[in-house]
């Protein structure tokens, strides 16, 4: 049985991993094949595939609606 972690564009997540930065409070700024997050401290962005960012995603802290 999979949980699957439901995130939109615009939600605050928390990743496995914090930033060498070390912020560990992430943006979702693109959706599609690819996911693109932007650090919320440094504001650098990553581009990573679904699959490998599903596997890395810890939790959902704030959604976009909120």
């Amino acid at each position: 049985m999979s949980q699957t972690k439901e995130f939109e564009l615009h939600d605050i997540v928390e990743m496995k991993k914090p930033h060498p930065c070390g912020e560990n409070r992430w943006k979702v700024i693109r959706l599609g094949a690819d996911i693109r997050i932007k650090c919320m401290g440094c504001e650098h962005s990553v581009l990573l595939p679904r699959r490998e960012f599903v596997r890395k995603l810890k939790k959902v802290l704030t959604d976009h609606k909120e």
